[in-house]
């Protein structure tokens, strides 16, 4: 029914970048693209990554109806669809009314609260900010060329948390990160003492550390700690299970994480990639048994193990392959425009 029900409606769900995608990679290289253009033209960007507080669980029932109605537009059957779906839950031990919250652990909960949240996104761009939703990940960045733009986003958070308590959420200040992204040759030229929240060097998006300086050298190094901690568990098992089996849990837990978000790696420095590859090189030779002093690309060809720069490369063209073929893509739009040999 989700599905099915989503297409009309898509596009006003889209309007207000509200991410509701399966592949939540799609949201970070947005944000990602957006800041590097912004900063390669000499300007200053200060994203604000904003966490709130049991988003899901205290989601007014009577709101979200409302927003379903008349911001989205289901009517009729499949209104009250949704309405028997939401009413009449309770808690288990003991029994009580659940009037808030969506269910959660459905594939409707995210898509149900990105609709509740329609008019933040509004608000926002009402105030000139670029922002990106995720389910209940806020993302909220600003250009700045003038000190003034730092009242500008404290003026935004205001009117953002006075939003979200008009409507039964609460911004977490612990969880809720800002990070100032600067040309290069730049940091420092802005005062950043009266910053609506604490400024880090490194903050996380969906998965994603963003350093400073855009050399996503602390997402690599997160990684490989990942990646080795990982094969360390796994050599464990290698005395009790065949070899399939262990490639099956390399792939899981290794190559899976090897995969995540990793075309946002694109155009790394030859060091940061490096290490990447020793991880992958690491787990070939752990698989097959190869002594360290033999040559790591028959190894990595033999299993059909494309080498890490080009995985990053064939994901970054999977990405765009759909867009390419489509003329009505969004992404196109946004990220690259076909050039057509005269």
């Amino acid at each position: 029914m989700c599905f099915q029900w989503k297409k009309p409606y898509l596009k006003k769900i889209i309007q207000y970048n509200i991410g509701i995608r399966s592949v939540c990679f799609t949201h970070t290289h947005t944000v990602l693209s957006d800041i590097l253009i912004l900063t390669d033209s000499g300007s200053h960007v200060l994203l604000l990554l904003l966490e709130l507080t049991a988003a899901f669980n205290t989601v007014d029932l009577t709101i979200l109806l409302h927003r379903l109605e008349f911001w989205v537009g289901v009517t009729g059957t499949a209104l009250e669809w949704f309405k028997s779906y939401l009413n009449g839950r309770c808690f288990s031990v003991p029994n009580v009314p659940l009037p808030w919250g969506v269910p959660q652990g459905s594939i409707l909960g995210p898509l149900l609260f990105s609709i509740y949240i329609l008019p933040l996104g509004k608000i926002l761009a009402s105030l000139g900010f670029n922002y990106h939703f995720y389910a209940d990940d806020c993302q909220i960045y600003l250009q700045i060329n003038q000190q003034h733009s730092f009242s500008i986003m404290s003026e935004c958070l205001s009117q953002v948390r006075s939003w979200l308590s008009q409507n039964y959420l609460q911004l977490n200040d612990s969880k809720s990160d800002a990070i100032l992204f600067s040309p290069t040759n730049m940091n420092g030229a802005l005062d950043v003492s009266t910053l609506p929240l604490n400024l880090k060097s490194c903050a996380t998006s969906l998965g994603v550390k963003l350093d400073s300086d855009l050399s996503m050298s602390s997402q690599v190094n997160a990684t490989v700690k990942s990646y080795f901690f990982q094969l360390r568990r796994i050599t464990r098992l290698k005395s009790i299970l065949k070899r399939p089996d262990i490639e099956s849990v390399i792939h899981a837990f290794i190559t899976s994480r090897l995969d995540y978000a990793n075309s946002v790696l694109i155009g790394i420095n030859a060091s940061a990639l490096s290490k990447l590859q020793k991880v992958q090189n690491a787990t070939a030779r752990f698989l097959t048994n190869t002594d360290r002093r033999m040559h790591i690309t028959p190894i990595l060809a033999d299993l059909h193990w494309l080498p890490v720069k080009f995985r990053i490369n064939f994901k970054v063209r999977v990405r765009l392959a759909p867009s390419v073929s489509s003329f009505k893509s969004a992404l196109k739009t946004h990220f690259f425009s076909i050039a057509f040999p005269p």
